[in-house]
């Protein structure tokens, strides 16, 4: 919850000016008033943008909710869904978490699956187990193909916001533990689907978190609110 139409002008243009030569895929999903100021600003550009959530609705007495066909009307080729903030402030269970990227899905959006376990949950040995349900949920509400049409975003819920990062290869191991998880629900979607880095990935540790094997690129927080921080987290996806 950041941001103002002043600061986003600022920011939006000094992302674009920069991804000349991006090599990546890139996006900004934006709270819901700023959507059309992404619509003025990037349409015709190489950033893409997106929500960051989406109701499991399709419309009706949900008042305060955004549908998908919303997001559709402004242009979204993504939506957030499952992020642990949502998870742990607004009590979305792993089931309502599925059943907003099948909303997503069915308006033509591209889900942010996001994933990840709490500081408790990794002291006590439960990383495995709970990101796997979190996953799970979302895979079993989707038809196989649909599977290769979202994004995973391992967010360990510890390294957001804290300054504490998860080493490339505790990382690495959840990231290929979910791409195993995938494989088993569908073969050829597993590898093309993107699995994203979410906790405090930043231009000093976004080489060597992308540089493993199943971390694709990064759900980017506090450094996305600088250009040139997140440009250089881009710069470092080629």
């Amino acid at each position: 919850m950041n941001g103002s139409r002043a600061a986003n002008a600022s920011l939006l243009a000094g992302i674009v000016a920069g991804l000349d030569n991006a090599q990546a895929t890139c996006a900004v999903c934006v709270p819901a008033p700023y959507l059309q100021q992404c619509v003025d600003t990037l349409t015709g550009s190489p950033l893409a943008w997106g929500a960051q959530d989406v109701s499991q609705h399709v419309s009706g007495a949900y008042t305060g909710e955004v549908a998908a066909s919303m997001l559709v009307d402004f242009g979204c080729q993504y939506a957030i869904v499952g992020h642990s903030e949502r998870r742990a402030y607004h009590g979305e269970t792993n089931e309502v978490v599925a059943q907003k990227a099948l909303a997503a899905l069915n308006a033509g959006i591209t889900p942010i699956v996001c994933v990840g376990e709490t500081l408790e949950q990794r002291e006590v040995g439960q990383t495995n187990v709970i990101v796997a349900q979190q996953l799970s949920a979302v895979l079993e509400v989707l038809d196989v193909e649909a599977v290769a049409r979202i994004v995973v975003a391992y967010e360990p819920v510890w390294a957001i916001g804290t300054g504490k990062t998860a080493t490339p290869a505790m990382a690495q191991e959840v990231h290929a533990q979910l791409r195993t998880q995938l494989r088993e629900r569908n073969s050829e979607a597993a590898e093309c689907v993107a699995i994203l880095y979410g906790g405090s990935m930043k231009p000093d540790n976004a080489v060597e978190l992308m540089a493993q094997e199943d971390i694709d690129g990064g759900l980017i927080g506090g450094a996305a609110l600088k250009a040139a921080d997140f440009l250089a987290i881009i710069g470092a996806a080629a």
